[in-house]
């Protein structure tokens, strides 16, 4: 796996991880579908320029609109339904999401949606995806310090929980979906395709579920913006980038910082306390990504 691909990874888990603050600050503002839609519309839109900008540097470059003849129909046809697929998922993960952190931490709701570092090699298995000793070690691990984040002393599990544990399934398939076609196309174009799904399917439900208001969303313009810019346009685009050619079962060890990165950022921020337990929590978790990192021993394991 190329250090290139694990530190764009990495930026992407530290948004994420940030951005639970940004979800959790914004709930005081907006309901959870409004919260959703607008950001995931201000996301699309945030990367319009962006892909403007980056097809007049292709056309100055090598004129490559027509090269590839052939596959152009084939092309389009894996964006724009990658796109959608992408959107659909992130649309039932992200309010899932949004509905269970009314009800528990930003730090446990980081932790708990890191699940999927189990659930996408186990989901790998039926695909065909080869998982490694190190890779399934790294997971045993992570999955330690998940519990000491997590989990209190009275070990209960919450409404919240429960919600934001179906939002790490979704997140699984979301995972192995972009997997499949990161490859395939370009990431910055199917990542705006994402957004735009996603903020068009929360509209029904913004609409007749809750009762969104201007005010409601110029007083909250901070959460929404980073969440919007930065946590969809940003982070989601350059998830799709990295995880290009890299293991889904790394590649979601790797995103599972973005727990230790939320409740850091959920002391600093918020004011939450992290305790022993917590802490030892984090160090495992970055202990597991590390082990993850680490290079196999013979067969040329170096095309991760």
């Amino acid at each position: 796996m190329k250090t290139k691909n694990a530190l764009i990874l990495v930026l992407t888990a530290f948004i994420w991880g940030t951005a639970f603050v940004a979800q959790s600050v914004g709930m005081d503002y907006l309901e959870p579908f409004t919260f959703n839609g607008v950001r995931s519309l201000i996301g699309g839109a945030a990367l319009l320029p962006c892909i403007a900008l980056l097809q007049m540097l292709n056309k100055k470059g090598n004129g490559e609109s027509k090269a590839g003849g052939g596959n152009i129909r084939e092309d389009r046809k894996n964006l724009v339904f990658g796109g959608i697929a992408c959107g659909l998922l992130l649309f039932a993960a992200s309010s899932l999401q949004q509905v269970g952190i009314q009800y528990t931490t930003a730090g446990k709701a980081g932790f708990i949606t890191a699940c999927y570092i189990v659930i996408v090699p186990v989901l790998g298995i039926f695909l065909k995806k080869k998982t490694g000793v190190k890779v399934w070690a790294a997971v045993v691990m992570a999955l330690a310090g998940l519990y000491f984040l997590c989990m209190t002393e009275k070990s209960t599990v919450g409404k919240g929980d429960l919600l934001i544990f179906v939002c790490a399934l979704v997140f699984s398939v979301h995972i192995l979906v972009i997997d499949y076609f990161s490859p395939k196309v370009d990431g910055v174009k199917m990542s705006c395709i994402q957004f735009f799904v996603c903020g068009i399917s929360s509209l029904p439900f913004m609409f007749l579920l809750e009762t969104p208001q201007i005010g409601a969303m110029a007083a909250g313009w901070i959460p929404l913006l980073y969440a919007g810019v930065l946590s969809c346009g940003v982070a989601y685009t350059l998830q799709i980038i990295g995880q290009k050619n890299v293991n889904p079962a790394i590649a979601s060890l790797i995103l599972s910082l973005e727990s230790c990165f939320s409740v850091l950022a959920g002391w600093v921020v918020l004011g939450e306390r992290l305790s022993m337990r917590e802490s030892l929590g984090c160090v495992l978790m970055f202990a597991a990504i590390i082990l993850a990192q680490l290079p196999e021993k013979e067969k040329g394991a170096e095309q991760a």
